[in-house]
């Protein structure tokens, strides 16, 4: 048996080709990660008529392994034209779709933290126009447990102080689209404790919906994201060029509490 970190060297390598086609009698369906839990995937967040094909093009980096589980920095961009949505699923969490992105006037990427129960492939799903997933991963060790512990805010208590805060900034020609294009990045911090329901006598308790409008209320982007996803979560997006301010950030959680603020 091959030892993990050359295991982990091929998969990284097999990634890097532009297409992975499955084989005919392929029980992984291609999958470049070999895992069991990939046809159950698909079936599941993107039903049984779903077109995939692993692609380079969607890239997807993280830390090799995860000193804290809780809070796992993922990075997801591709250089694909006509991006309707990216999804962001775990195989190996307990709650495995960690967050769905519709880019709309926003560039095809998205920054972010998230909770990571075990050594697991991170995998973003991209679906362009013409209705094909294109499908990226990245696989991230761990000593495991992030989404089985509650968060600093709700043990101390000091959620509720802060409770749908949001505070971003709009970085105007510091980012880089996937293209290397000169662009602007917003990074916007939402206070929630996000609680996964799997901590006992604590129920799921998280963001589920953001939007964001800029100053002529055209929605730039709507997320949809999921109990993994970190406590006090931290997103970043990339523009094409600084859209025009104030920008609107609206969403709700789990629970109807509103969320509603500007970024200048």
């Amino acid at each position: 048996m091959l030892p993990r970190r050359l295991l982990l060297s091929a998969c990284a390598a097999l990634l890097c080709l532009p297409v992975l086609a499955a084989a005919p009698n392929d029980s992984f369906e291609g999958d470049p990660f070999q895992s069991f839990q990939w046809p159950e995937l698909k079936k599941e967040f993107l039903g049984r008529g779903a077109r995939t094909q692993f692609d380079a093009r969607v890239k997807v980096q993280g830390p090799t392994f995860a000193e804290d589980p809780m809070n796992v920095p993922i990075t997801v961009s591709t250089d694909l034209p006509g991006v309707q949505r990216i999804v962001v699923l775990v195989d190996r969490n307990p709650i495995r779709k960690v967050l769905e992105l519709q880019p709309l006037a926003a560039q095809p990427a998205v920054s972010f933290r998230f909770k990571l129960e075990q050594a697991s492939p991170v995998r973003a799903l991209v679906q362009t126009a013409d209705g094909l997933w294109h499908v990226g991963g990245t696989w991230v060790d761990s000593a495991g447990g992030g989404c089985t512990v509650s968060g600093a805010t709700r043990a101390d208590g000091s959620w509720t102080q802060t409770l749908g805060q949001v505070s971003g900034r709009v970085f105007a020609g510091q980012a880089s689209t996937p293209g290397g294009d000169s662009a602007a990045r917003l990074r916007v911090r939402i206070m929630h404790p996000m609680d996964t329901g799997l901590v006992g006598g604590i129920p799921a308790f998280y963001v589920s919906k953001l939007s964001v409008r800029d100053a002529a209320d055209r929605e730039l982007l709507r997320i949809q994201t999921f109990e993994p996803v970190s406590e006090n979560p931290v997103f970043s997006f990339d523009f094409a060029k600084p859209p025009p301010g104030p920008l609107r950030i609206t969403g709700v959680d789990n629970n109807g509490n509103r969320i509603n603020s500007t970024v200048e």
